[in-house]
């Protein structure tokens, strides 16, 4: 059996490490001054402005369900790309870029909640935790209002 290597870029949401595969990712960025939406998604923290191009930034808090970040905690930003458009996931803090091989992977465990199960690709066993990939067009569709995942709210 041949492994194969899939290369990730990583970062922390409530001090656990997820990942997005690096050919899905545009840019990473400090935090960054965002315009609200009205009646926006609750996923949709608002939209940014990266050198002219209007991009929604979802809070990827909210999609799975976890505590909001504390008013002076500013999120970072991992631009990607989904199947339609360019948003932007905020995150607590930016990781390393891993090259992982196809021999750590496995899928989502059955003990992952409903929202879990719809939201990410799988996981990759590392020497000390796992790493929870996204499967980012089904995030990015969930967050929008595009067939949200149960309990991802």
């Amino acid at each position: 059996m041949s492994v194969t290597q899939q290369r990730y870029c990583t970062f922390v949401l409530e001090g656990k490490p997820f990942g997005v595969a690096v050919d899905r990712v545009q840019e990473v960025n400090c935090a960054q001054e965002m315009t609200p939406v009205p009646l926006g998604a609750s996923a949709v923290s608002g939209l940014i402005n990266l050198r002219g191009q209007i991009v929604a930034a979802l809070d990827l808090r909210r999609c799975l369900g976890m505590p909001e970040r504390k008013a002076d905690e500013k999120p970072m930003n991992v631009v990607v790309r989904a199947a339609d458009r360019v948003v932007s996931l905020l995150v607590d803090e930016i990781g390393e870029v891993l090259d992982l091989g196809s021999d750590t992977f496995e899928k989502v465990p059955n003990t992952v909640g409903s929202a879990g199960q719809a939201l990410f690709a799988g996981v990759h066993k590392l020497s000390e935790t796992l790493l929870v990939v996204l499967d980012v067009d089904r995030a990015v569709s969930a967050a929008m209002g595009n067939g949200e995942a149960e309990g991802a709210k």
